[in-house]
């Protein structure tokens, strides 16, 4: 019998089911892995601007399952809406069983408190040129689909996988500003709020930084993504870490084995029972 790890909360974001840079398998071992108390899905969970019918593997419905199935067994699961399923957001205070929909959560950690959010709402080109970043997004995809070809051809050659994405970002000026100036505000918004934790997504830039102003600090973390960096954040005996699938893997869990023969009515069957056992419980 496997034994999963207990955790207070996991935080997970930017994973964009729906898309070919998503790596669900490796979500999914991660989420076989863990009993949270609470799961916190910050945002840009399914990628509904890229959405496409021709291309929603079933590993990808197998991870919304997992949610379902998590749900159904107690963890208490928190969906944060971002920008990429913005259109969850009419559905924002909605609550079906352990599952709810927010803009943003605030919670109290033993005395410190926690402000959660996407972090969209900081990004100057989404709120002034909704068109260009989703024109960058489509761009971005592209950009991770060439990369594990590259990464194919390298791993077969034995060589060290390779990130585009990280070396532009790393190495372009106005992407480095861009990142810095992004926790900056971030970070001086949950000081002058008096946040002891500041906890977002957004920019797939897994961090856990102290930040200090002349009025305070705060401590700020970022979730990363399952797309290149396959992050996450847990909370557990009062202290906050980054979990990277790469590097931590401490349980070796593999993915269901059911997972070819997941088809669409195996989710609607784990949102019924999500429902059938909220029902119970109100009869009850």
């Amino acid at each position: 019998m496997k034994i999963k790890r207990k955790i207070e909360i996991a935080v997970i974001s930017d994973v964009h089911l729906g898309t070919y840079g998503c790596n669900a398998k490796h979500l999914l071992t991660y989420l076989n892995s863990i009993e949270p108390k609470k799961l916190i899905l910050n945002g840009d969970i399914i990628d509904i601007w890229q959405f496409s019918k021709r291309y929603f593997p079933k590993a990808h419905l197998k991870v919304i399952k997992k949610f379902m199935d998590m749900a159904s067994e107690g963890t208490e699961i928190i969906y944060i809406t971002g920008n990429h399923d913005e259109m969850l957001r009419k559905f924002s205070g909605t609550t079906i069983g352990k599952i709810s929909i927010v803009d943003k959560l605030v919670l109290e950690l033993y005395g410190k408190r926690a402000w959660f959010f996407h972090g969209d709402v900081f990004d100057i080109s989404i709120q002034n040129a909704k068109w260009l970043a989703k024109l960058g997004g489509y761009g971005y995809d592209l950009l991770i689909l060439s990369n594990q070809l590259i990464n194919w051809f390298l791993l077969r050659s034995g060589k060290e996988r390779y990130s585009l994405s990280k070396n532009i970002k790393q190495g372009v000026k106005s992407a480095v500003k861009y990142i810095n100036d992004y926790e900056k505000v971030i970070s001086d918004l949950a000081i002058e709020n008096n946040y002891e934790y500041v906890i977002c997504g957004h920019i797939h830039q897994p961090k856990m930084e102290i930040k200090e102003n002349k009025h305070g600090k705060t401590v700020y973390l970022n979730s990363g993504d399952w797309v290149e960096n396959f992050t996450a954040l847990e909370y557990q005996f009062k202290r906050w870490k980054i979990y990277n699938f790469n590097e931590d893997k401490l349980a070796a869990f593999s993915v269901d084995e059911d997972v070819e023969d997941l088809e669409i009515n195996d989710l609607i069957a784990a949102i019924t029972i999500v429902e059938q056992k909220e029902k119970r419980k109100k009869i009850i």
